[in-house]
């Protein structure tokens, strides 16, 4: 019996992997959260501007790692998508605990999993929306409860369905406790797992034994809370090629707040194409930012759907 081909499961409906274009392969385009008060993104038309700016250089699709719970506002995005052209690619998942009200996190302690799943399979409630990747999110240098609750989540989320698993990492660390925890533990294959951040620890040799393991290392950037990361990118992303691992980079802009996108005055999501691929060009070559903004999300993404 034939296997059904791998898609990337977009916001209109399952994407053949060769028709992404340039990824983006980690952004949002709405969050909200207490953390962030007063900074929200949650402007449907400041979306649409930055998505038509994001298109305007060459951008093809967006992957939002915003998870469940966080002003995900899934039913607008397939109209943001045809109005503009750049295919969007949700999430289901959880962020740390920080994020969250604990009334919502105590109704979903017996059923998370099956949130996950239903959103994955089902669609997102209100938005007929299916999510095409799990996020879940560690601490710094360190697993609490609540990381290993919701990535054992994750992990029974992706064995019933195949979805990939994004990892937010606390300014870039434990990285090799998540995957001691998804890889050994809860046997996800480290080539499901994305790993968020790693620029902003910049530990050549954590990153080379995360790469070594099979696992993708998403770098973002540009970040204002992480600034003094943002030079060092290029270099790391270079030791990684050089070592092989040039297939396991991805690229993404991480715009968590209303005042970094590109249409309120920051650098946003045509950042990374206008400055940060020249800026890796010189580093990596041509052909590997090619690959990293292309052939790498296609992969990473691309799943035989359960």
């Amino acid at each position: 019996m034939n296997s059904a081909p791998a898609t990337v499961r977009g916001v209109q409906g399952d994407i053949d992997p060769g028709q992404l274009g340039i990824v983006d392969a980690h952004d949002h385009l709405f969050f909200r959260s207490p953390l962030l008060a007063g900074q929200e993104l949650d402007d449907v038309d400041l979306a649409r501007q930055e998505l038509a700016a994001y298109a305007a250089v060459g951008g093809g699709t967006v992957v939002q790692w915003t998870p469940y719970g966080l002003g995900r506002r899934a039913a607008e995005l397939p109209a943001l998508a045809e109005a503009t052209g750049v295919r969007i690619v949700a999430a289901t998942g959880m962020h740390q605990s920080a994020h969250y009200a604990p009334q919502l996190l105590a109704a979903r302690k017996t059923d998370l999993a099956e949130v996950f799943v239903r959103e994955l399979t089902e669609g997102i409630a209100g938005s007929g929306v299916r999510a095409g990747l799990i996020k879940v999110a560690g601490g710094f240098h360190s697993l609490d409860a609540h990381a290993r609750w919701t990535m054992r989540a994750a992990a029974e989320a992706h064995h019933a369905t195949g979805a990939p698993i994004a990892v937010h990492h606390e300014l870039g660390t434990g990285a090799l406790d998540v995957l001691d925890l998804l890889c050994e533990e809860l046997e996800v294959p480290a080539h499901r797992i994305l790993l968020g951040h790693l620029n902003r620890s910049p530990d050549f040799v954590v990153q080379r034994d995360v790469a070594r393991s099979g696992a993708y290392l998403a770098f973002d950037g540009p970040s204002r809370a992480n600034h003094a990361t943002d030079w060092r990118m290029p270099d790391a992303m270079a030791a990684l090629a050089e070592a092989g691992f040039a297939h396991r980079l991805l690229l993404g802009g991480d715009t968590t707040t209303a005042g970094a996108r590109s249409v309120s005055g920051g650098p946003g999501m045509p950042y990374l194409l206008r400055r940060v691929r020249p800026r890796l060009t010189e580093a990596l070559g041509k052909d590997v930012v090619e690959q990293v903004l292309v052939a790498n999300p296609a992969a990473a993404f691309a799943v035989e759907w359960r």
